[in-house]
């Protein structure tokens, strides 16, 4: 990559040339970001993954950034007017609207005022406009009359429209107006005509206005759905009038007759070409920004969502609960596979309690049952009552589990390959259940749109979110470590290095050959060469391998490394593992190598500290207060509740109830709040009191601040 580029990359980002060059130059090998920020901290300099992901950010769009040059050159080109100079600015323009704007004279136009004028023979009249020196323009234009051009109004009016095209191609003007959008472009929004019933819920921007750059993505992102939906007319545009009071400025220079013609062409650019154009340019700028914001938050609250504290592997009970239609049991296996199925009927209309008590004690029993998932939807809450109450003659823990995207799941193509000879409605209750098991492994088979830990999900721009929360699933699955005998091969797939294919092939050979005992083995499998065993192999985990160090994050590569240490220290790797009086005895700088150093070094070091051990901890269940719908709820109470979901406005709460309460920004803490992920977390077991309700909206109104 150009040096001009990695400049322009560390510039941007403040980051050190070296790191970014060494960092572009491994993703140019086909390194991963996770394989690069664990294992290649001595080229990056330490970087962490969002910086990485920055620079391959950056990296891709200044790649993309060269190949549009590279068509602009090539389009003028053929056109006979590509000069030297013309040549050079835009080979050292780094900046898309600027390069836009360069090109803009030389695009192909469909048919305009302006061309059609050009093709009536009006072009030289507009040029002697244009100078501002005349100060009988009639008589100028009756010499341009024609049977296309009837009369010196049409005459003027044509060369009025040639230069209206001239200002709105000037690249000076469209950088004024662009000024003027940036310092004071406000965004409106009122009611469409006769949509006042019908956009209700939107009522809050039927008569709104406020400066574009301090609209919050939120707010923009909400008035972009009503304006999509047809419910409400949005602009975005600077005061109009001091903005042609400084075009006219720049643009008219004299007193003539003529100049009085550029003016009447400027207003009209502005108005017809310049202010339409750079308003679409600053909508779709606010529309990237709110979009980046919306897509970090739901990016974070995806994180903390997959890295929620698995139950482990231990026999659990699913339920998916429901009135009418009855509660959905699955009973499954330490390794999630399925061995009972059945339906039970304790609601109403049925109200089969006994009989359900009754049959929940043989399924704990026969089954060996450690623990009970229990879906949050409808019937949720009752149906963990009825568990609580039931003496299964010993402990049984019993979990409210988040079902959001369960449906998707059940109806999918992977959940019909898993249980072919089974209905939605089990799978379903299997999903509930190995979300307590282990949230990561189950999530992963579910688009993370469809989880329910965002906002305006379906309003951002997809590609981006789909890179982004793929990047959030790679990095989650990558830092936790995989069980490579028990990974499904859906989990296989984000790990750094494999794809589809080869976790396929990986899942084909496990079960022709059995268990994998060793690392090693990974490169008899099909089409895993050296490229992805390197970047793979230190993310995969085998437990009980004759190798202590396969279950350890601890690179491959590097094991010569431990065994040196353990030669030194006259003992096992295994005795390095088991012993802290051992590990503190190391001397790291006499391992230190031109390949590897300190960074690495220490985390090889932490590594055998805690082989295996899962960084997420343990689940742990939480109880509700008394309290199951919204008319149970008072303003005062002071209640217990889960954070479900993170937004720039505030946070959402779980209470018990079928509707989740807002935690407004302002109500998080005795303290300015900026941002609500920096005060609490998705998960987050916190105590609330209802300052507001709204029974009839479904609103409930939360503080933490009391």
């Amino acid at each position: 990559m150009e040096n001009i580029i990695l400049d322009r990359i560390a510039f941007n980002l403040n980051l050190p040339k070296k790191s970014v060059k060494n960092t572009v130059e491994l993703f140019e090998t086909g390194a991963t970001i996770p394989f690069i920020s664990r294992y290649r901290k001595e080229q990056t300099g330490s970087l962490d993954e969002v910086q990485i992901g920055d620079i391959h950010s950056e990296m891709t769009k200044f790649k993309d950034l060269q190949k549009r040059k590279e068509t602009i050159l090539k389009a003028i080109e053929e056109q006979g007017k590509l000069t030297d100079d013309l040549k050079r600015r835009i080979e050292d323009t780094w900046e898309s609207i600027i390069l836009e704007d360069i090109y803009l004279p030389y695009k192909q136009k469909r048919k305009t005022r302006a061309t059609v004028a050009k093709e009536k023979g009006l072009e030289p009249l507009a040029k002697e406009i244009y100078h501002q020196q005349l100060d009988n323009v009639d008589g100028m234009a009756s010499n341009f009359l024609s049977d296309d051009v009837e009369t010196v109004d049409d005459a003027l009016q044509g060369a009025r429209d040639i230069i209206a095209e001239w200002l709105n191609e000037d690249e000076t003007v469209r950088g004024m107006v662009r000024i003027a959008f940036e310092k004071g472009a406000t965004i409106k929004s009122k009611v469409a005509r006769g949509k006042q019933e019908a956009g209700e819920k939107f009522k809050d921007y039927f008569e709104f206005e406020e400066p574009l750059r301090r609209c919050p993505s939120h707010r923009l992102l909400a008035i972009r759905r009503g304006e999509d939906e047809g419910f409400l007319r949005v602009s975005v545009a600077p005061d109009e009038e001091d903005t042609l009071y400084r075009l006219n400025r720049k643009v008219v220079k004299n007193r003539t007759e003529a100049a009085d013609q550029v003016k009447l062409a400027l207003e009209d650019a502005y108005k017809r070409l310049l202010q339409p154009s750079i308003e679409t340019e600053f909508r779709n700028l606010s529309k990237e920004k709110a979009d980046d914001e919306a897509i970090s938050v739901f990016a974070e609250n995806l994180r903390q969502l997959l890295l929620s504290p698995p139950l482990g592997q231990k026999r659990i009970m699913g339920i998916d609960p429901g009135f009418r239609s009855g509660c959905k049991v699955v009973c499954l296996a330490e390794n999630g596979d399925l061995l009972k199925n059945t339906n039970i009927y304790p609601h109403p209309p049925q109200n089969k309690k006994f009989e359900t008590e009754q049959e929940l004690k043989m399924l704990v029993d026969q089954y060996d049952i450690n623990a009970i998932a229990v879906g949050n939807g409808t019937a949720g809450r009752e149906t963990i009552s009825l568990c609580k109450s039931i003496d299964f003659g010993k402990k049984v823990e019993i979990f409210s589990v988040n079902e959001n995207g369960a449906s998707i799941y059940s109806a999918s193509k992977i959940a019909r390959e898993e249980f072919p000879d089974h209905d939605v409605t089990v799978r379903g209750s299997v999903s509930i259940a190995r979300r307590l098991m282990d949230p990561l492994a189950e999530l992963v088979k579910i688009d993370a749109k469809s989880i329910g830990v965002g906002q305006y999900q379906h309003d951002v721009n997809q590609v981006k979110l789909r890179d982004r929360l793929d990047r959030v699933v790679e990095s989650c699955v990558n830092s936790v470590g995989i069980n490579l005998n028990t990974a499904s091969k859906h989990l296989l797939n984000y790990v750094s290095g494999l794809g589809p294919t080869i976790a396929q092939n990986i899942v084909d050979y496990r079960t022709e050959h059995g268990a994998f005992t060793s690392r090693k083995q990974l490169q008899k499998v099909p089409r895993l060469g050296g490229k992805a065993y390197e970047q793979s192999a230190g993310f995969l985990r085998i437990t009980d391998a004759k190798n202590p160090l396969d279950n350890t994050a601890v690179h491959p590569e590097s094991y010569y490394i431990v065994e040196s240490m353990a030669k030194d220290l006259g003992c096992t790797i295994q005795d390095l593992i088991d012993k802290e009086a051992l590990r503190k005895q190391i001397d790291l700088r006499s391992y230190v190598s031109n390949e590897f150093g300190l960074p690495t070094l220490q985390d090889i070091v932490k590594e055998l500290a805690k082989p295996g051990l899962d960084p997420r901890g343990e689940a742990k269940s939480f109880e509700f207060a008394d309290i199951h719908s919204i008319e149970d709820v008072n303003v005062g109470m002071i209640i217990p509740g889960i954070v479900t979901n993170i937004t720039n406005f505030g946070a959402f709460v779980d209470i018990g109830v079928k509707q989740d309460g807002l935690v407004h920004i302002s109500q998080i803490a005795n303290k300015f709040v900026k941002n609500p992920a920096d005060v609490v977390s998705l998960n987050q077991k916190v105590q609330v009191k209802v300052i507001d309700l709204d029974v009839g909206r479904k609103r409930i109104n939360l503080s933490m601040k009391f």
